[in-house]
């Protein structure tokens, strides 16, 4: 008899035992579908499904909708700096610095250099590529920065930082004050291309003469800011402040220091690629008919999230409008019974928190969906527990939202959540 066979026999064997069990004892039915569950759980794992709880098997096969995440779920989290708009003009090409004088692509990179959480390994031997780590889209600012002639570590010893405001997912963006030779005080902030823009009184041309801000460049600048958008790109914005150093408050109080967010002047914004994952759009497809509606909830601007949810397939009409496609704060406005109302109908959700996430996931259950949703930061752990399933991401994901999820999906693709049902 070849192994084949004897294994086959126990299997058997085994199946046999266990229906057997099933009909004479009633108290065997909940091991069968224990057992049930346990092989379900061990096909998924083949799928790249991590299942830390049993019971999300059963409850993922009842989803009526899934609330993703855009970055490195729908797409590949690989992200270029493609286009570049500084001095007021669009560089020809996003890392020629020659368009540029001296004076400003020193701010730039010291804008890059000291306003990062990423960092760059600069080997000591020749010929050899710099390692750049970090989030991927520091990572790709980081890349884009060695593009422009950015030496990290000698741009960094010029000046030292005296208080970091981290980036934050509510505001949209952070800053730092670094205190250069003398008694000079830069502040330089990066984030949300239109939110920086806001803030802006000024704007310095390729030359480094500064000018104000006029409404006809704001407009200049909400053009480029949209034409970037309309492509699928990411709109990051670069800007700086002096400070005096007599107005920096003393060490010991330096924590509490409110970063000063007005009055700052425009260097230039990028965009950054992140292409959409190959098979998205069939998945999604795969999800519509079988009458699951896919959301998507990012922190991008609402024309980037029209862009991918197009290429994705999660819109098929560019002409959409509210409530369809929403902006998180105008959603978080609504009443409670509103926002059951317009969750009903969202598609897409832009220039979101993770608070805003968590509103929507308790609009739709409050509706009798039943509610999946992704998620890999810290701050989605509300909205990871709060849903039916909650869905974590393998590779990306924090600690924080792997302990809040049902399942992980250890590719961080969104084929890979449709293959968990």
């Amino acid at each position: 008899m070849g192994v084949g066979q004897t294994i086959r026999g126990i299997v058997k064997i085994f199946t046999v035992a266990v229906t057997i069990v099933v009909v004479a004892v009633p108290e065997g039915l909940p091991l069968a579908v224990t057992l049930t569950l346990a092989f379900s759980m061990r096909k998924m794992m083949k799928d790249k499904a991590l299942v830390r709880r049993l019971s999300a098997c059963e409850t993922m096969g009842s989803a009526t909708t899934i609330c993703s995440d855009k970055t490195g779920t729908l797409t590949l989290n690989q992200m270029t700096v493609v286009e570049a708009y500084f001095g007021g003009k669009k560089m020809d090409s996003p890392d020629n610095a020659q368009m540029l004088s001296a004076d400003v692509t020193s701010l730039i990179v010291e804008g890059i250099a000291q306003n990062t959480s990423g960092s760059i390994f600069e080997p000591e031997q020749g010929g050899q590529e710099p390692e750049v780590t970090g989030s991927p889209t520091e990572k790709a600012i980081l890349s884009w920065g060695l593009k422009l002639g950015m030496k990290f570590s000698e741009t960094r010893s010029k000046s030292s930082i005296l208080h970091v405001f981290p980036f934050n997912s509510e505001k949209k963006r952070g800053g730092v004050a670094v205190y250069l030779a003398g008694s000079e005080v830069h502040i330089h902030w990066k984030g949300a291309a239109e939110i920086i823009l806001d803030s802006c009184t000024s704007w310095v041309d390729t030359g480094g003469s500064k000018h104000s801000m006029t409404p006809e460049k704001v407009a200049e600048f909400k053009k480029f800011i949209e034409d970037m958008a309309a492509a699928s790109l990411r709109c990051v914005a670069f800007a700086y402040r002096t400070h005096e150093m007599d107005d920096v408050p003393d060490e010991d109080r330096r924590e509490e220091w409110q970063l000063p967010e007005d009055n700052l002047i425009m260097l230039g914004i990028v965009g950054i690629k992140d292409p959409c994952r190959p098979g998205v759009r069939d998945s999604v497809r795969l999800c519509q008919a079988a009458g699951i509606k896919v959301r998507m909830v990012t922190g991008d601007n609402l024309q980037t999230a029209r862009a991918i949810a197009l290429e994705c397939g999660i819109l098929d009409d560019p002409n959409v409008s509210e409530p369809v496609i929403i902006e998180g704060k105008t959603f978080r406005a609504l009443s409670d019974l509103e926002r059951e109302d317009a969750a009903e109908k969202i598609s897409v959700m832009g220039r979101s928190s993770p608070n805003d996430k968590l509103l929507l996931v308790k609009a739709l259950r409050a509706r009798g969906h039943v509610v999946a949703v992704t998620g890999d930061g810290t701050n989605d752990a509300p909205a990871l527990h709060e849903a039916d399933i909650g869905l974590s991401m393998g590779i990306q994901g924090t600690e924080v939202a792997k302990e809040s999820s049902d399942i992980i999906i250890l590719d961080d693709n969104f084929a890979s959540v449709v293959r968990v049902r």
